[in-house]
């Protein structure tokens, strides 16, 4: 028998389990952290703590686990889950902001008057409300208060014509040949309460002339537009007082631009103002067109301006009123008219409009209008 060489004590002695085996490694001298049971399906491994009462972790590193089932880690908060709500609240923010903006541009659109300022050329006054604008009701309703009937008294009788509200205290522009040569001018509102007016200033190379009431006051006012914008085909309605039935509407539309009309600029000279119903009767509201005179002789003494054409129906009566747009804007004065009966050397009464009426453009008035009020027209 071979005898073992190794000195004693060299190695470490195993001590052996009931039967003499010695067993290798030699089990722990504590009993192995046991997994706790919570509930079904939930399993909870024992903290740090428990390691650290096992003989203070010694052995392998000294931490006291090493070889020990480890808890399951619990999971890091998620930045994504922190970050959603707020890109969510971002996103929502940023919606609200753009349909706020959208909802206030359609307010504002919505809640627009009609009106502008005075950069765009146009004199605030009143205008169509906005549930019936672009209607031809819509403009009478809001325009018909705005427009008078003037009669007007001379050495060679009576006539009768139309005029437009301007200032709330009773200022009034019409025709000059509606009230040349008058000694006393009358002018009847839409609700036909009636004013004596005076004449403050006339035009008779523009064939425009502006009146004012006596104690007027709280007037509604039209709105004076841009003829410049106007264009053939635009939508127009007018309102005067034609044979003296105050009030009358019609539309059409404008035929043209830029004709040439030429009025008489004296009221006495050869035909009369407005209707005429002291000279003669029938349609005395004389004027030249293409090189023809119509409604009689315009005189010796005559002006000629460039007009709006229009086929809305105009027929005596109708000198001084308005031409309107679809806005309830003033775009003209309407100021001549043609009857197929009543061209030069014709006789008997007028046949009534044909659909070629004439109207001074707005511009033209609001240009002449500081002239007016200084009463230094021609």
């Amino acid at each position: 028998m071979t005898e073992s060489q190794r000195p004693s004590g060299e190695y470490p002695m195993y001590p052996s389990y009931g039967n003499g085996d010695v067993a290798y490694p030699p089990p722990p001298s504590y009993q192995p952290a046991q997994p706790v049971s919570t509930g079904p399906g939930t399993t909870v491994w024992p903290g740090p703590g428990a390691a650290d009462a096992y003989n203070g972790g010694a052995g392998h590193g000294g931490d006291g686990l090493h070889g020990l089932p480890q808890p399951a880690p619990e999971p890091a908060p998620s930045r994504r889950r922190v970050r959603r709500p707020v890109a969510l609240l971002a996103a929502v923010a940023i919606a609200a902001a753009i349909v706020g903006g959208g909802t206030a541009t359609v307010i504002g659109q919505l809640t627009d008057n009609g009106t502008t300022s005075n950069g765009s050329g146009v004199v605030p006054g009143t205008t169509v409300a906005q549930s019936s604008k672009g209607t031809v009701s819509g403009v009478a309703s809001a325009l018909s208060p705005t427009i008078v009937e003037i009669g007007a008294t001379s050495n060679a009788g009576e006539s009768t014509g139309s005029g437009v509200v301007i200032t709330s205290d009773g200022e009034i522009v019409t025709n000059n040949h509606v009230v040349a040569g008058a000694t006393s001018v009358k002018v009847t509102l839409s609700t036909g309460r009636t004013y004596t007016a005076d004449i403050v200033g006339t035009d008779a190379d523009k064939d425009l002339a502006l009146i004012k009431l006596q104690g007027a006051s709280g007037l509604k006012t039209a709105t004076l537009g841009d003829s410049s914008k106007v264009a053939v085909g635009d939508q127009v309605v007018a309102i005067g007082s034609p044979e003296g039935l105050t009030g009358t509407v019609t539309s059409g539309i404008v035929s043209a631009l830029d004709r040439d009309v030429t009025v008489a600029k004296d009221g006495d000279s050869g035909s009369g103002q407005g209707q005429g119903q002291g000279q003669g009767g029938g349609q005395q509201w004389p004027f030249e067109f293409g090189g023809q005179q119509f409604n009689g002789e315009t005189g010796d003494s005559t002006t000629t301006y460039k007009a709006i054409q229009t086929d809305a129906s105009l027929n005596p009566g109708n000198s001084g009123g308005a031409l309107i747009n679809m806005d309830g804007e003033i775009i003209g004065i309407n100021s001549a008219m043609y009857s197929a009966s009543s061209s030069s050397g014709s006789t008997g009464s007028s046949a009534g409009s044909v659909g070629l009426g004439f109207a001074i453009p707005v511009n033209t008035l609001k240009a002449d209008l500081d002239t007016l009020r200084a009463g230094d027209g021609s």
